[in-house]
């Protein structure tokens, strides 16, 4: 990064220099396991300590596990993955506790449902990326669909686009993207909603979802992504 006067002005890669007025940095994480490991427990392919769906480590009965440092499950994919969400962490300390204190709770899984907004731009993602589902072995098909966020002739109605990935020979909703004005990064709930369910496209666009002109046209953006994928 090209800084003048504690202010970036630029990404300076090998094939360039790119101007830039704002330059966001995503560098990802990595569970910090090495106390876990130094202790015995054993430790995943994603370097995260490993539990069941309990929380319970795999290696020490008496010893739970829980937020950043684990490895988890993918809902889609059903393979191990580490991320880091303060959602799934408070979950999973949920469920800790909760078998700790003797009463039973499962953790069923991650879909990494997120949002986040960067200026006026809102940005939602839940389930499996385009390369997610390509390095799982999925064949997919995508669909973009651009909309807005509220009906058309109302007041600042702003843009919202929606990119869905199915699989192809079920339909299945394998993940999605929402990107947008204000109001658009919410609606990525109902979409994680759809996928935790294992619904296909068709299922999904018959889904009595709410509609008034403050919020959402007639047929809400995510309705017609779907209805895009299931070729109606």
């Amino acid at each position: 990064v090209d800084v003048e006067g504690g202010v970036a002005r630029a990404v300076v890669t090998d094939e360039g220099s790119y101007p830039a007025d704002l330059v966001v940095l995503g560098l990802g994480v990595r569970p910090n396991s090495d106390l876990a490991r130094d202790a015995g427990l054993r430790i995943g392919a994603t370097k995260g300590i490993e539990v069941d769906d309990t929380m319970r480590t795999s290696t020490h009965e008496h010893v739970y596990a829980a937020g950043d440092c684990i490895q988890t499950r993918n809902r889609v994919t059903g393979h191990p993955m580490a991320i880091a969400l303060g959602t799934h962490a408070n979950r999973q300390g949920r469920v800790a506790g909760t078998n700790i204190g003797g009463r039973p709770a499962r953790f069923d899984g991650v879909l990494g449902t997120a949002v986040t907004k960067i200026g006026d731009c809102e940005i939602g993602r839940t389930g499996l990326s385009t390369r997610d589902a390509e390095e799982a072995g999925f064949s997919i098909e995508t669909t973009v669909l651009e909309s807005s966020v509220k009906a058309g002739y109302y007041p600042d109605a702003g843009q919202i686009a929606v990119k869905l990935l199915t699989e192809k020979q079920t339909q299945r909703m394998l993940g999605a993207q929402i990107v947008g004005t204000a109001g658009s990064a919410k609606r990525i709930d109902v979409l994680a909603t759809a996928i935790w369910s294992q619904l296909t496209a068709a299922e999904f666009a018959s889904v009595d979802i709410s509609y008034a002109p403050p919020f959402s046209p007639a047929f809400d953006a995510v309705t017609l992504a779907a209805r895009k994928a299931a070729g109606r």
